[in-house]
């Protein structure tokens, strides 16, 4: 029943995820590509301010039903590769995320705020290209996490 009500979380944490990214760079993008500077920059920012504090949950939640999940299938030693590569990019991409929020996020922010939009602009482009990686390592996973379980 655990196993279940994890494996559920897990997959929810990563669906919020990798498709509020999806969302993000493959529709939302287009459609404010065409916006004034000030409106585009600052609508970013507001919906990053609201995305955000879900990603870190979603992260939370995927390592601990995936360390979860992995200690009830014998550890990391009993683990096929795919769940190694799983984790792997995982931590990857948590990093991303990491940096994403440290830095290029809090510029973009502040560039809004003090309607510094040269700044904000440089920021928001960081954002963009380390979202396409993390989306392709997402993207990554689900396939490893559907197609790959055989690959021990």
């Amino acid at each position: 029943m655990l196993i279940s009500i994890a494996t559920a979380f897990h997959v929810l944490a990563a669906a919020i995820w990798i498709g509020g990214m999806f969302f993000a760079y493959v529709c939302l993008r287009p459609v404010l590509g065409g916006a004034e500077p000030e409106a585009r920059l600052t609508m970013w920012a507001k919906v990053f301010g609201k995305f955000f504090p879900w990603v870190w949950m979603c992260i939370v939640i995927l390592f601990l039903t995936g360390f979860y999940l992995i200690g009830q299938y014998g550890g990391f030693t009993g683990a096929g590769k795919y769940v190694i590569a799983m984790m792997t990019i995982a931590i990857v991409m948590t990093a991303v995320f990491k940096f994403i929020y440290a830095a290029p996020f809090k510029h973009l922010k502040r560039g809004v705020e003090e309607k510094d939009f040269a700044v904000a602009a440089y920021a928001l482009n960081t954002i963009r290209k380390l979202v396409a990686t993390n989306l392709i390592l997402g993207i990554v996973v689900i396939i490893i996490a559907t197609g790959f379980k055989a690959w021990h």
